[in-house]
């Protein structure tokens, strides 16, 4: 039997939604109209992959705990695949023009390469390529 593929939305709490929706549409990222409207915008990272932008009055009607300040903690990093080490950088420097802090100091592993940033909340987003194996010729 087919399994139908799971999607991901991840909800994420921002104090100013036009100005949130104004910096991931700067980095490349598209949006949903019909998940969005004046208290949320929902931000397409692929077919199965969303990322709910909520205003924080909104995104506190979700959960009975404090919403965190991410300016201040942190509760997860956003990990985010890149094409190659050149839209690694592109993605990260895109990011830094548009407001963006930074958060991490680039790293090579050689067969991996990433760099990472916080957004105008302070979320902390990680940008990462990673070759793919060579698989031995038989």
């Amino acid at each position: 039997m087919a399994t139908k593929a799971r999607q991901l939305f991840v909800n994420m709490s921002v104090k100013d939604l036009d100005r949130s929706r104004s910096f991931f549409e700067k980095l490349g990222f598209e949006f949903n109209e019909t998940f969005s409207d004046s208290n949320a915008a929902c931000m397409v990272i692929n077919d199965s992959t969303f990322v709910m932008l909520l205003q924080e009055a909104f995104f506190s009607t979700f959960t009975k705990k404090n919403v965190t300040d991410s300016t201040t903690s942190t509760e997860v990093i956003m990990s985010l695949s890149a094409e190659s080490r050149e839209a690694v950088d592109d993605l990260v420097n895109n990011a830094f023009k548009a407001g963006a802090m930074p958060s991490n100091e680039q790293m090579d592993h050689g067969f991996m390469y990433g760099w990472s940033f916080q957004d105008l909340d302070g979320h902390l987003w990680e940008v990462a390529y990673m070759e793919e194996p060579e698989l031995p010729v038989e």
